[in-house]
């Protein structure tokens, strides 16, 4: 019954197909006045942030298939072996470091604010929250595809589905970030629970002369890299919700380097026991494969409760990444950069409502559009915004050496542009390989966001709309400081 798995993960194939590469887009740290909650008891501890990096990085070894087909099995374990080193550890260690230096909710948004000014960060935010939306708005379309095969909805019933499925798991959202945590917490226990069982039952028929089992025909590189890509993207996310962390000089950095070695295990172990212990050679990975080599390896029940995981490790997506897409959101109004209305919260929970139903509005109105195209354009904007990301990570070390660092990357600066260089020539191959219709509409939303920037600025020079102007005051005179100690430099 691969047909149970395969619509649930075809929008991936698509997007491998179309040269793109996907993962779940947050946003910046935040504010220089954030609002944060009364007390430390509703603040994120280690664990739920480990988690919430998992789902908005991977949410396990689904969609890692493709990679088979393309490449074969050696240079796909060899490529989830070194892959969340190459490309995860180096922007681990940004997040790490910059989320700690500035714990604001906003992330990344906070950074290049900090670095370049309100166009850099208003830019980065648009870019990422745009890439960020458009891969939640997937999540209840493939959970709608599943259920279907069940009872076979028509096109009204999907519609429904799809509708009714974001408005219910916007409303978690509301219920905080401990319950959203936590909730990751379960999800990816009960999600991965399948694949320990799958590889500790596969370990006696493991074959390792089948790890080398040879392509028929070419090698196709470029699905292969775009499937490792967009696997293990989006390591920076968690850093949009840095305010909400008990410590976040202490658990970011422990929970990013839980998170790299779990990620890595949660792909590499599976996919060793399916491809060891199974004989079916690589043109038969299409996605959706690993449930039929658990059916193979420990019986249809097995097979099932991956499917059903599926269904699961899509819910903890949406879920974690909402959550980061809402806290840009609330970084941004606290840094000045959107208007105040979105830094509310709601008495009871400490959420950022209006945050939340603004994501929650723009996700079902995206659900609905023809995919292919914008979710390349959202990967092609990811790329951007985390070059733009790298650097400012770059010039902050450079030109405010004496910028509080709890967290530092014990490296010097050369050696920090080569650990950067290593990803960055990833980012500029995504960049590179995407068609004339990405670029069109990258471009046009890259021209929104500037228009967006002068929009805000105007509004606020005429009083139109109500903004933080203490943190917009406090963010200039920051950045005036640095300057200043750069020319000392």
């Amino acid at each position: 019954m691969n047909q149970a798995i395969e619509p649930l993960l075809q929008r991936r194939q698509q997007q491998e197909e179309d040269g793109t590469t996907t993962t779940t887009v947050q946003a910046g740290d935040g504010a220089a006045t954030g609002h944060h909650h009364h007390g430390g008891s509703g603040k994120l501890t280690l664990l739920p942030l480990v988690f919430l990096i998992y789902f908005e990085v991977a949410g396990g070894p689904y969609g890692a298939e493709r990679a088979i087909k393309a490449a074969g099995p050696l240079f796909t374990l060899l490529g989830f072996l070194v892959f969340p080193f190459a490309w995860g550890v180096p922007e681990s260690l940004v997040t790490a470091e910059l989320a700690a230096a500035l714990p604001g909710n906003g992330g990344f948004v906070l950074w290049a604010d900090r670095a370049f000014g309100p166009l850099a960060g208003s830019l980065l935010g648009t870019w990422k929250y745009f890439s960020c939306v458009v891969n939640i708005a997937a999540y209840p379309a493939l959970v709608a595809d599943y259920l279907g095969q069940a009872v076979v909805p028509g096109s009204r019933a999907r519609t429904a589905t799809v509708a009714g499925m974001t408005v219910a798991l916007s409303l978690v959202n509301f219920t905080g970030l401990n319950v959203v945590g936590w909730g990751a917490v379960a999800l990816g226990f009960v999600s991965l629970a399948p694949f320990v069982l799958m590889t500790a039952m596969a370990v006696p028929k493991v074959r390792p002369r089948r790890w080398a089992a040879p392509v028929s025909g070419r090698k196709d590189w470029r699905l292969f890299l775009n499937t490792l890509f967009w696997n293990l993207n989006y390591w920076d996310s968690a850093s949009t919700m840095a305010g909400e962390v008990e410590r976040p000089e202490r658990t970011f950095p422990r929970a990013l380097g839980v998170a790299v070695v779990l990620i890595a295990a949660s792909y590499l172990l599976p996919l060793m026991a399916a491809t060891g212990a199974t004989d079916a050679p690589p043109e038969a990975w299409v996605n959706g494969y690993l449930a039929d080599a658990a059916g193979i390896i420990g019986g249809s029940w097995l097979k099932y409760w991956i499917d059903a995981g599926a269904v699961l490790s899509s819910i903890g997506m949406f879920e974690a990444q909402l959550s980061s897409g809402a806290f840009q959101l609330l970084g941004m109004a606290d840094l000045g950069l959107l208007p105040a209305v979105f830094s509310r919260r709601a008495a009871r929970f400490g959420t950022p409502w209006v945050a939340i139903a603004a994501s929650s509005a723009v996700t079902l109105a995206v659900s609905f559009l023809a995919f292919d195209d914008v979710v390349a354009t959202a990967n092609f904007l990811y790329s951007l915004g985390t070059l733009l990301e790298f650097a400012a990570f770059l010039w902050l070390r450079a030109r405010m050496p004496e910028l509080k660092r709890p967290y530092r990357v014990p490296l010097p600066l050369p050696a920090l542009a080569a650990m950067c260089a290593v990803p960055s020539a990833f980012l500029v191959y995504v960049c590179a390989v995407a068609g004339w219709r990405v670029f069109a509409l990258a471009g046009a939303l890259t021209a929104l966001g500037v228009g967006l920037h002068g929009a805000m600025r105007l509004c606020r020079s005429k009083k139109w709309l109500r903004f933080n102007n203490a943190a917009v005051a406090a963010a200039a005179e920051d950045r005036h400081g640095a300057h200043v100690a750069g020319h000392r430099v």
